[in-house]
């Protein structure tokens, strides 16, 4: 039984030149739902990606937010639509502390707004809470730089600022790449949580084992198109997935 929907792609095409990288592509996301978006490379994974967070343009299609019909044309018209996405170096300030981080270009102030004095207590406290959230158990001052931290940790942080500008779609690209065995399980364990808080979350990932450990429903693009985007991971086997990406075989 379909959910209530959250977004809508109808006839997505993206040329670059000649290039026809995404070829009528629609898709739906409902409330409450991770979605595992799956591809060999090539495939339009990305592309998909960039234009639904706003990092590149579409070439002829709509997008939809609850349901009404939206413009993003760059990344902060996603964000002003509760669409966030988290790359796989996340695009976090390696400088600056976690909370800094957190805040990035939200910071809150006290006293007079002209003074621009950082509230660093109010930081620091939503920083810890937002940490604990996220699965990170030991306890990291929040003035710790992101320097001093390991990729499963700078993922969280990443994790944390999407779920801490209450974001109703959480764009994950790649999250586990790179990470040991307990950062992965935390990243996975992030996802549920984001969904149990009342995020959706769209999952891309080479590996299909991490993904069926988390996601609701799996797509699956080859050629700048969707070709399967009901795959019921409770259903289906690895290996019957693994057909589709490569098109061996298709699910009937």
């Amino acid at each position: 039984m379909a959910g209530e929907e959250l977004v809508r792609m109808e006839n997505i095409n993206k040329f670059y030149g000649r290039i026809h990288a995404l070829r009528d592509v629609s898709l739906r996301i409902d409330r409450h739902e991770v979605v595992g978006l799956l591809g060999d490379n090539g495939a339009g994974k990305s592309t998909l990606i960039k234009v639904l967070s706003g990092a590149v343009p579409l070439t002829s299609g709509d997008i939809f937010v609850k349901g009404k019909k939206v413009e993003i044309k760059r990344t902060t018209d996603a964000i002003a639509n509760g669409i966030e996405t988290i790359y796989q170096d996340s695009a976090l300030v390696p400088q600056l502390s976690i909370a800094r981080n957190l805040f990035l270009g939200r910071e809150p102030v006290k006293g007079p707004a002209f003074l621009n004095r950082l509230d660093h207590e109010t930081m620091g406290a939503v920083a810890r809470q937002l940490l604990k959230k996220v699965g990170i158990t030991k306890d990291i001052p929040p003035e710790t730089p992101i320097t001093a931290l390991s990729g499963g940790e700078r993922q969280a942080v990443a994790i944390a600022r999407a779920m801490q500008f209450d974001s109703d779609l959480i764009i994950l690209d790649e999250p586990t790449n790179n990470l040991g065995v307990a950062e992965t399980q935390g990243v996975l364990r992030f996802v549920r949580e984001a969904r149990d808080t009342g995020h959706s979350c769209i999952f891309i990932a080479h590996n299909i084992h991490h993904v069926f450990q988390v996601v609701d429903r799996i797509m699956v693009m080859r050629g700048g198109k969707l070709v399967a985007d009901d795959i019921d991971p409770k259903k289906t086997t690895i290996e019957q997935v693994e057909r589709v990406i490569t098109g061996e075989h298709l699910l009937h």
